[in-house]
């Protein structure tokens, strides 16, 4: 199964890189694009649970790497949640 990387920059401009297990990223996020940081997350739980299912399938049991990079950018982004305006950017994917 092909893993990926891909970069993102926080609302506070530190930058990050996550893990996926499957190439399922590259549907949810493109290159270069800001995203409110609710949607961010809406993408990213999304991306990252399909991953984990993928992983599941072939393997017979959920992908903890990705559940766990998921728990780490909803933990990161809990700072930024009262704030309306915050975003994300995905820089750069890495395969």
């Amino acid at each position: 199964m092909p893993e990926m990387r891909f970069v993102i920059a926080w609302p506070d401009g530190r930058k990050e890189c996550c893990y996926s297990p499957s190439l399922v990223i590259r549907d949810f996020f493109t290159e270069g694009q800001t995203y409110a940081l609710t949607d961010f997350l809406d993408r990213s739980r999304n991306a990252l649970t399909i991953a984990s299912d993928r992983v599941e399938a072939k393997y017979g049991r959920p992908c903890a790497l990705a559940l766990g990079q998921l728990a780490h950018i909803e933990q990161a982004a809990a700072p930024f949640l009262t704030d309306t305006d915050a975003t994300v950017r995905c820089e750069i994917f890495i395969l």
